[in-house]
């Protein structure tokens, strides 16, 4: 199997990182990074490191695209997809193949399905006892957030495995099968909800997602792009307009909109912050490009939605 790292200006983590990869107790893979244009150090240190296979590009082509440069670069069946700013626990990746070659060893019901990707437990690496990830969640408003994020580690929960909707891309595996026929992430996303699209057309093809807690990671959450910056609500609001074009179910489209506008009216006038808005001004106008294939979408498998919550809810509950 293959290992991804995506990294542009990732020197002060990368060495964790791989050092982390090289205790696996899994030892059959290779580690792939792809370096996106890094003027930090990063391309001579890693030029050093004759365990790792390095992909260099010129300039930030952005997450997605250097993902699926990576992708394409191996051939094994099984591809795992990795920040440079976690560091996983010896057992990650041992318990993920073993969970997507046996899913049900951890959850019988699945005996049928076709389970494409396994999650990951990702936690804070300053406060490794409380969950940043365990899984993606996404419901019918097509808000998306970290399944979750801010529970304690040892809860019931988050110490139990089971289907979610799909992984964060942080750390999560991919099988190479699934993703033939879906396709890769899709790179006009540039970063963020790039793994949550991805999520949505492999749950529509019939392709299930395994959260697994014994694939522990812990994650630097915004390390590269900083948490809460007006670049990531620019891209995050762009993405959502062009997630819901290529994903959301048009019955659907009412209840969208009304939860939509109330988190822009949220974002500006108590945050703001109206990054948000100029995001989905940006993503208005380049709608187009996925409309033509959204009036010809088919859904072989209805997603596993969380219930809707009350708007004044939802800013709590994705942190």
């Amino acid at each position: 199997m293959a290992v991804v790292i995506p990294t542009v200006r990732g020197r002060s983590w990368l060495p964790a990182c791989i050092a982390a990869l090289r205790q696996q107790t899994f030892r059959d893979f290779e580690i792939i990074v792809v370096d996106n244009g890094s003027s930090d150090g990063s391309a001579a240190w890693l030029e050093a490191q004759s365990d790792v296979r390095v992909i260099r590009n010129e300039r930030n082509l952005g997450f997605a695209a250097a993902c699926n440069q990576g992708i394409r670069a191996g051939r094994a069946p099984f591809v795992a997809l990795l920040n440079d700013d976690t560091q996983p626990e010896p057992q990650w990746l041992e318990a993920l193949m073993r969970a997507i070659r046996d899913p049900t060893s951890l959850v019988p019901s699945l005996r049928s399905a076709r389970v494409g990707t396994c999650a990951s437990l990702m936690l804070f690496a300053d406060r490794p006892t409380v969950v940043q990830s365990a899984g993606i969640a996404v419901d019918r408003a097509a808000i998306a957030w970290d399944r979750l994020r801010g529970c304690p580690a040892d809860c019931v929960e988050a110490q139990t495995p089971g289907e979610v909707f799909g992984a964060s891309g942080g750390a999560c595996l991919y099988s190479r099968a699934m993703l033939d026929e879906i396709g890769l992430l899709d790179e006009r996303f540039f970063a963020y909800l790039e793994d949550v699209d991805l999520a949505w057309r492999a749950q529509r093809a019939g392709w299930r997602c395994l959260y697994v807690p014994q694939a522990r990671v812990l994650h630097r959450a915004s390390a590269t792009s900083g948490e809460g910056s007006a670049f990531k609500h620019r891209l995050l609001g762009r993405n959502k307009v062009w997630l819901v074009a290529k994903n959301a179910r048009l019955r659907d489209a009412p209840i969208i909109a009304f939860y939509d506008l109330a988190a822009v009216m949220y974002a500006g006038i108590v945050r703001g912050e109206w990054s948000h808005l100029a995001g989905r001004v940006e993503g208005l106008n380049g709608i187009r490009q996925y409309l033509p294939r959204a009036r010809h979408r088919r859904d072989a498998h209805p997603p596993p939605f969380d219930p809707l919550v009350a708007p004044w809810r939802v800013p709590r509950r994705i942190g």
